[in-house]
């Protein structure tokens, strides 16, 4: 009896040992929270303390006059650069609305795709869209644009002149193209801006030399909201043209909506899972694809400028078998960004999330790595992707020649 009652009391300090930490424990946790609390308060209000008392002496002693939207939007433009999210940003209102009607296909414009031709310093006119107010009034591909109204693009630079193509519809782009041989035909243009859907993807049959017409290649440019309609006209058309295997050309790809790419890869890819994301709590959710697919061979060309969705289509493909990689590392970016609409109108981009492939590991950082590494020749390189004849593009090539050898 005696052991039974030391057993007990034993027992009994234990309990009262346990339930002491828990309440002290508790205590402690509350105080702490308190602590961090207060902690993240007076730094939120020396943060805004400063930039107010900033404000106030620079308003008080500056000579000069401020732009006050010029101002506003520097300040928060130095704020998302502060907090080293690399993806994220503040657009104002006018270029939130740019970027909602880039996501959902369509965008206000004159409807060409262009690229930076250095040899004539000049914008070079990659295709000219269906449908569009450019194809109206007569623009044609590699027409090269050198002057925007009055202004040369060789002395206004090739970003600054292809934001001056860009505008509302219903204004109008003055621009003049020279074309034909040795570009000596000049016409001048004014086109009246319109709404226009971005072709984002391209196919025709491999032309190589040859009359064999086996290979379909598919370029994509991006993933928006019109992509996978536009993906499932390009593969009908090539299976009722007759080919057996299929090349992607991802290359200078940067990426684009996930629910494009979810549509896209649920085509190819048979059951399983798409994609895994992780938030920022560690929590995993899984996007998964159908029994469904296509089941001919497949390749993917990629390159550094392969990003983002572009390279989750990659690896999935890879993942699963069902592609052989041709090309050059891709670029590494394998986080996800969420759009926060503020109540001006503008927005705030931010990293959310990590995605990672079906099976293999997260690539953010690191790319993407071919099956079958090869660097595109010179001449291929320093050229426009969009004006280079199928046989000679070297990386092309080696991806129609792996998918012969294997059938």
């Amino acid at each position: 009896m005696k052991k039974k009652h030391v057993l007990i009391a034993v027992c009994s300090a234990f309990l009262a040992a346990i339930v002491t930490f828990q309440i002290t424990s508790i205590f402690m946790n509350s105080n702490y929270n308190r602590q961090i609390e207060n902690i993240k308060a007076e730094y939120s209000n020396s943060l805004i303390g400063k930039l107010k008392t900033l404000d106030e002496q620079f308003r008080k002693l500056y000579v000069g006059e401020i732009d006050e939207k010029k101002l506003e939007e520097a300040v928060l433009d130095g704020y998302i650069s502060g907090t080293g999210d690399l993806y994220g940003e503040y657009m104002t209102a006018d270029e939130y609305s740019a970027f909602t009607s880039d996501q959902n296909g369509e965008f206000q414009g004159i409807g060409i795709t262009v690229t930076q031709n250095t040899e004539y310093s000049a914008i070079e006119v990659v295709s000219v869209m269906p449908d569009s107010p450019a194809l109206e009034a007569g623009v044609k591909k590699g027409d090269l644009i050198y002057m925007i109204g009055t202004e040369y693009v060789s002395e206004l630079g090739y970003s600054a002149a292809v934001k001056m193509l860009q505008g509302e519809a219903g204004t109008t782009a003055e621009f003049t193209v020279r074309r034909g041989e040795n570009y000596a035909e000049e016409i001048s243009f004014s086109v009246l801006r319109g709404y226009v859907i971005e072709q984002t993807v391209s196919w025709h049959v491999l032309d190589d030399g040859g009359s064999i017409g086996d290979i379909g290649i598919v370029k994509i440019t991006s993933f928006d909201a019109k992509t996978p309609e536009q993906f499932t006209n390009a593969i009908n058309s090539l299976i009722s043209e007759g080919v057996t295997s299929l090349v992607f050309d991802v290359r200078n790809n940067p990426g684009g909506e996930l629910t494009s790419i979810l549509s896209i890869l649920d085509m190819l890819l048979p059951e399983g899972p798409i994609i895994r994301i992780v938030d920022s709590n560690g929590k995993e959710t899984v996007r998964n694809s159908d029994a469904s697919e296509i089941d001919m061979p497949m390749a993917v060309l990629i390159n550094g400028h392969t990003a983002s969705a572009a390279e989750l289509f990659s690896c999935a493909l890879q993942d699963y078998n069902k592609a052989v990689l041709v090309g050059t590392t891709t670029y590494g970016k394998g986080c996800m960004q969420q759009i926060v609409k503020l109540a001006d109108g503008s927005a705030l981009r931010v990293t959310v999330s990590m995605y990672n492939p079906p099976y293999s590991d997260n690539y953010d950082g690191v790319g993407v790595v071919p099956d079958i590494l090869i660097e595109a020749d010179e001449n291929l390189s320093s050229a426009n992707l969009y004006e280079i004849a199928d046989a000679d593009d070297n990386q092309l090539m080696a991806a129609a020649s792996q998918l012969r050898s294997t059938e």
